[in-house]
């Protein structure tokens, strides 16, 4: 849920059993107001009766006339108000209401069966009539049910209304408050994405002290983090660097040293044959044998050399070393699967760091096709630019989708560490219907000096 309204609706639910609360004690006084003013009437009448029994006892009054509600109907101000006189032999009973009720009295009927469920409206309030030490009869008086309940539905219409007022008024400014103060978490997240590609990018500072540490520390981890894929880089740079360097030496000592031995080898062999032919034919057989096998020897050292260092990349450059690569692979498969080259573009304009690294990743692409994708067509892009090259090794072999997550080789680990330690993106792709597209980007200007 989102954090915004969550708090909302937490405030909300707050507001609203204060809201319950508020509305039970307006309803619980105004049954306590209803109560305490038919106590105050039954005590005031039972006094005006008590003075007229003291009146007719000191001869001034008329027993006939007795009670004599008189007084109390015109000073009673709550109509609806009912008045019950019981005497106490039960000879006398005289009952009289203040005034008709009201019209128009307008509450909904929900609320008067609630009403009557929580509250005894019409509460009745009976008092004894005493004078003297003697028990005249009972007062009852009887406020009107209809009356209490429709006082206690203004009272509290006018409070639902004022508090929906209210509570509007409040999660508005909370909305309007929490939007703000929460502001700063979606300018954090955008900014996360943005430090996935900008390992440079920083967050801003916040108003809020709790964003302020937020961000701090987010950018204190990302500036950690950048400096150690920067000391990273190196330490992949310098490593690629060591192997090629070690790539080339044995590839130099290979030519050099095993080469020339096996090609003296040959030599001697082939001299060999010759003199035996005439002065020892039984050995033209075995000399031929050497022969053979060391032609064999040399032609895989030949290959070796072309996979440790070929020679042509130091020699004619990337564009040669390329095709002589796609053409190999076109020979080796035997018609089975086809490879295309074509080059956008100025290779000399390359510097050396990235030739290396052009020709590594094709040649690992084009063994990974060859190994696992039983493509048939495989095409080769290479698009140079003033500022970057970019790399597209395309099939239509069995890739259906993404990630590799069963194949245990570290192929596609090594190409991507090659290309992050040049500052460049490695980008994978299903191609449909099936077939895996492989694109490398490399900047040309991070690299200082181009080869010429």
């Amino acid at each position: 849920m989102n954090l915004q309204f969550h708090l909302l609706s937490r405030i909300t639910v707050v507001a609203l059993i204060c809201l319950l609360a508020i509305a039970t004690y307006v309803l619980y006084h105004s049954d306590s107001q209803a109560r305490l003013a038919t106590q105050i009437t039954a005590d005031s009448l039972g006094k005006q009766l008590e003075m007229q029994l003291f009146r007719i006892n000191a001869g001034v009054g008329q027993v006939n006339q007795f009670p004599d509600f008189d007084l109390w109907k015109q000073t009673g101000n709550a109509p609806g108000v009912c008045v019950r006189f019981i005497a106490t032999d039960s000879a006398v009973e005289r009952n009289l209401c203040n005034g008709p009720k009201p019209d128009g009295l307008n509450y909904p009927d929900a609320f008067e069966t609630f009403y009557h469920w929580l509250f005894n409206a019409g509460f009745e309030k009976t008092r004894s009539i005493a004078f003297n030490g003697r028990v005249y009869g009972s007062l009852t008086v009887t406020p009107s049910a209809e009356m209490e309940i429709a006082q206690a539905w203004e009272n509290i219409r006018g409070l639902l209304g004022l508090s929906a007022i209210t509570v509007l008024a409040v999660c508005l400014l909370v909305f309007l408050s929490i939007n703000r103060a929460l502001r700063p978490a979606g300018i954090i997240v955008d900014g996360l994405e943005r430090m996935e590609t900008a390992h440079a990018y920083r967050l801003p500072s916040f108003e809020l002290i709790e964003w302020q540490r937020t961000a701090k520390a987010i950018n204190q981890l990302a500036a950690s983090q950048q400096q150690l894929l920067a000391e990273r880089q190196k330490l992949t740079v310098k490593l690629i660097n060591l192997q090629e360097e070690e790539r080339r030496f044995l590839a130099r000592e290979l030519h050099d040293e095993f080469g020339q031995c096996l090609a003296a080898i040959n030599a001697l062999a082939s001299s060999i044959a010759q003199t035996a032919k005439q002065q020892c034919p039984a050995l033209v057989n075995d000399a031929d044998h050497i022969s053979r096998i060391t032609q064999h020897m040399l032609d895989n050292v030949r290959d070796l050399l072309k996979r440790l260092r070929p020679a042509e990349l130091d020699e004619l450059g990337l564009a040669i070393s390329l095709n002589s690569l796609v053409s190999g692979w076109n020979a080796r498969s035997g018609g089975k699967s086809h490879y295309q080259l074509n080059i956008l573009g100025d290779c000399v304009l390359l510097p050396e760091p990235l030739t290396i690294t052009l020709f590594r990743i094709t040649q690992e692409c084009l063994t990974n096709i060859a190994k696992h994708s039983t493509a048939q067509n495989a095409k080769i892009t290479l698009a140079i630019t003033e500022n970057a090259v970019t790399l597209t090794v395309e099939d239509d072999g069995s890739a259906t989708e993404l990630p590799f997550t069963e194949t245990s080789g570290i192929g596609l680990l090594g190409i991507r560490e090659r290309i992050t330690a040049l500052g460049g993106q490695l980008t994978l792709a299903i191609v449909q219907p099936h077939g895996l597209k492989v694109e490398a980007w490399l900047p040309i200007i991070s690299i200082t000096k181009p080869r010429t």
